[in-house]
């Protein structure tokens, strides 16, 4: 067994083996990990999937500290030797969260290049014009589950609302084509599985690459007003202008995956999360049915205790980190438990494991990183979740879970933070009189209420199509 600094030394020179924890690939009780690694000191040694070792980050203090560091990097090509050298195989399925070339793993001077490229694309105003579109595409995705469903027939909500709300406004905001975002979907969504072996993952990875190829080519081609065309003039202008380094075209793809992904994965955990706690909480939802919360407060405490993304993969000490006594030396990989910080004690109180919308200490999270990698999107996010919180329970304020909780199973990962499904019963809604729903529901009804099958065929987010199977 490997020597390591003990988590629970008084002396940063005391060292004894450490048994580490092997982080689970499926993610199956996140919380209850990130409470234990949090536990066990400031920096744990961990076991990620495929065997590749690292330490963790759960406390919410360490975890800000490592995001801020300036030695601590995301590039693993300057600062993870076990990944240079081969130790950790090309091929490992978590690969292409580390080996993406993009603002998202670039260090330094390089990702002030990268960031500046991009952070034009996210000014406040961009965010505030987007509102109309993301009201409108709300009020479209709501007319469908009422139009489709009764009162009790469930449907279930990252499906035919959580999904398709940010897929229809990144892939609009990037200019993805119609017939391109059902698949960018589902790639996605295989990507996110950290669970999925090798051979999945690159063939995922393959898709991914040639449909973002495509898209480059046809923006260049005819050029639009969206984010992908506004990076091509980006790296243009650079290319022109002396001493500036433009977007290499492995960059900008990875830029793309990044935004993409990141813009959509987010918000649809956000919202299957915020809906579900509200629905298990109702004196929260009262709470704001009344004015005495906002639906802001209710996204923020969301992020907090139940994080889109549970865990950062992956930070690196460039020199030797000491973290309250316990030392991490150079070179050695580290993952960041937004779960584990959303819940510390040390910070939320001895109840930091409620969801209380009220709570003073909501809005202090790490769910949209923290520091130099701050996530340029979390405005667009936040607007998202709470015009589509809001839309969603004005239209049905009957709303209500299809499955007791404890039936509900979470997504096969342990960064992406959701469930896999989230059945819901519409109840009436609203303006509606009862003769004209129950007729429509009487219509739809083939007997007892319907309840979605645990094992649904898999659905795209966008169009709610049935997928093809990814394998080729």
């Amino acid at each position: 067994m490997e020597s390591r600094q003990c988590p629970f030394a008084t002396s940063a020179a005391h060292s004894v083996p450490v048994l580490p924890v092997v982080i689970d690939p499926a993610g199956t009780d996140i919380q209850g990990e990130a409470d234990r690694l949090r536990e066990r000191g400031p920096a744990v040694p961990v076991v990620l999937p495929g065997g590749v070792r690292a330490w963790a980050v759960a406390g919410a203090a360490a975890a800000k500290r490592v995001m801020a560091d300036p030695r601590v990097s995301k590039d693993p090509v300057r600062h993870w030797p076990a990944w240079t050298s081969g130790e950790v195989p090309a091929d490992w399925p978590l690969a292409m969260w580390v080996s993406i070339r993009s603002m998202f793993t670039a260090y330094g001077a390089d990702h002030t290049r990268l960031r500046k490229l991009v952070a034009g694309a996210f000014t406040m105003r961009r965010t505030t014009d987007l509102r109309p579109a993301v009201e409108r595409v709300a009020e479209e995705l709501l007319d469908r589950i009422q139009a489709d469903h009764g009162p009790d027939r469930p449907f279930d909500l990252r499906r035919a609302y959580a999904g398709p709300l940010p897929a229809r406004v990144v892939c609009e905001l990037f200019g993805v084509p119609d017939d391109m975002r059902d698949d960018l979907c589902e790639v996605f969504d295989r990507l996110f599985d950290t669970a999925s072996d090798a051979a999945a993952v690159q063939d995922a990875a393959g898709r991914l690459y040639a449909m973002l190829t495509r898209l480059v080519a046809a923006k260049r081609a005819t050029p639009g007003d969206d984010l992908t065309s506004g990076l091509l003039d980006a790296q243009r202008a650079a290319a022109q202008e002396e001493g500036a380094v433009p977007l290499a075209e492995q960059e900008l793809l990875d830029t793309l995956v990044h935004l993409l992904s990141a813009g959509y994965e987010t918000t649809v955990n956000l919202l299957d999360h915020a809906v579900h706690a509200l629905l298990t909480h109702p004196g929260q939802l009262e709470l704001i049915r009344t004015g005495r919360a906002e639906w802001a407060d209710a996204v923020e405490e969301t992020l907090r205790w139940q994080p889109s993304a549970a865990n950062y993969m992956l930070r690196y000490a460039v020199e030797d980190i000491d973290l309250d006594g316990v030392v991490v030396p150079k070179g050695d990989a580290i993952l960041v438990s937004a779960a584990g910080a959303g819940r510390d004690p040390e910070v939320h109180g001895p109840d930091a494991d409620r969801f209380d919308i009220t709570r003073p200490t909501r809005a202090r999270h790490v769910s949209f990183g923290h520091g130099a990698h701050h996530c340029l999107g979390a405005p667009l996010a936040r607007m998202e979740a709470a015009i589509g919180l809001e839309a969603l329970f004005r239209r049905f304020p009957r709303l209500a879970l299809a499955v007791p909780s404890e039936e509900l199973r979470p997504l096969s990962s342990f960064i992406s933070n959701g469930h896999r499904e989230l059945p819901l019963l519409p109840g009436r809604a609203a303006g509606t009189t009862d003769a004209a729903t129950d007729a429509a529901a009487a219509a739809e009804a083939d007997g007892p209420v319907a309840r979605i099958p645990a094992q649904a065929a898999p659905v795209c987010p966008y169009s709610g199509a049935a997928r093809r199977p990814l394998a080729a």
